[in-house]
């Protein structure tokens, strides 16, 4: 039975991937050099569509790396000589602050500081009392552990009352739905595994030239900014369209398929479509007696990650609704047992969403 996949990630595949994986093969991308003509041509690729696609101002960079995870931690390296600043609203935005505290050890100067909600609440702008000593400020725009989400408008707002300070977004479970402004904003990252709908094994990191002018200083200054994945390093490579060691080039390659089939539907179409998807699964869970939705707040609600409360013993429901042909989610860490978790990404359509609560309505 083929299955349709609704879990966090990895999630569905986008539904032309393996066309694209096919003429991938065919015109064997997965054997060629990292410098030849070619694989400039696909870097350019797809940093265009991604620069159309989530509107990169001019002159930012849009680097290659292997996943979000080492972007929390290159992202430290580069930009935090004193302290970090971080908003904790769940497990990954918690697990970014303690990169931030084992990166920075006993004998560092650098130190992490943090406001953290209770799990299934959010942040607005006015939570956040960011030191002035605070030089990285650290957001996650959407928690998929909680299916909690940071406004847009807020984010904004609390950038433009810190705009001495930089920065950094993390939409590895909501790009290219949320509208930032990436001329205000000076980083934002995202794995390919999620929204995307890509095998896993990419992260994708895009920064403005204040991030690479930080590093500079840092290193200037004899800190220790990393080797080739520094911020100097991506940028100089960048320049020509391409990447300081041998990169996931099969999945640079499907990124800029993907991103390109994104821009011809729009991503206005997309974040409408994502919009409605989540109406139906939240209008659903308020009514459900066997579930409901975790995150009181609506303003803080996901509208890619939907996170429901169940009355049944979550492993019984996820099974139940397998058996079916759909897959899910289980709730994150300790509460694996109390909850499911729904990706509503651009890869599952109206009608997979339909198909799936009309499963949970049998439960």
């Amino acid at each position: 039975m083929k299955k349709t996949y609704f879990t966090p990630g990895p999630a569905q595949l986008y539904p032309s991937v393996a066309h694209h994986m096919q003429t991938a093969m065919d015109e064997q991308i997965g054997s060629i050099s990292h410098r030849s003509k070619q694989f400039r041509q696909l870097y350019q690729h797809a940093a265009e569509q991604l620069t159309e696609l989530m509107q990169i101002p001019a002159g930012s960079g849009i680097f290659f790396l292997g996943s979000a995870t080492e972007i929390w931690e290159r992202s430290l390296q580069n930009c935090v000589g004193n302290e970090s600043f971080h908003l904790v609203n769940g497990s990954f935005s918690k697990r970014f602050y303690e990169f931030a505290l084992e990166l920075n050890g006993k004998n560092s100067p650098r130190h992490a500081v943090h406001v953290e909600a209770p799990f299934g609440m959010g942040f607005d702008a006015s939570d956040a009392l960011i030191p002035e000593t605070s030089e990285l400020v650290c957001l996650t725009h959407n928690e998929s552990s909680s299916g909690v989400s940071m406004p847009v408008a807020e984010i904004h707002a609390l950038k433009q009352a810190h705009a001495n300070k930089l920065f950094i977004v993390d939409v590895v479970s909501s790009a290219p739905y949320p509208d930032l402004d990436l001329s205000l904003v000076d980083s934002v990252f995202f794995s390919v595994q999620k929204a995307f709908g890509l095998p896993a094994g990419l992260g994708v990191w895009i920064t403005n030239d204040k991030m690479l002018a930080k590093a500079e200083q840092l290193k200037a200054e004899g800190h220790s900014i990393g080797t080739y994945h520094s911020l100097p390093s991506l940028f100089k490579n960048f320049k020509n369209y391409e990447t300081p060691e041998t990169p996931n080039v099969m999945n640079i390659y499907l990124l800029g398929k993907i991103a390109e089939e994104m821009n011809k539907k729009g991503v206005a179409t997309i974040r409408k479509e994502t919009d409605a998807k989540a109406q139906i699964l939240y209008e659903f869970m308020a009514q459900s007696p066997a579930f409901d939705i975790f995150v009181q707040n609506p303003a803080h609600r996901s509208q890619t990650v939907v996170v429901a409360n169940t009355t049944k013993p979550a492993a019984e429901v996820i099974e139940a609704v397998k058996a079916t042909g759909n897959v899910i989610g289980s709730g994150y860490g300790s509460y694996k047992d109390k909850q499911i978790r729904i990706a509503n990404f651009p890869t599952t359509s109206t009608a997979d969403i339909e198909s799936l609560i009309g499963e949970l309505k049998k439960l």
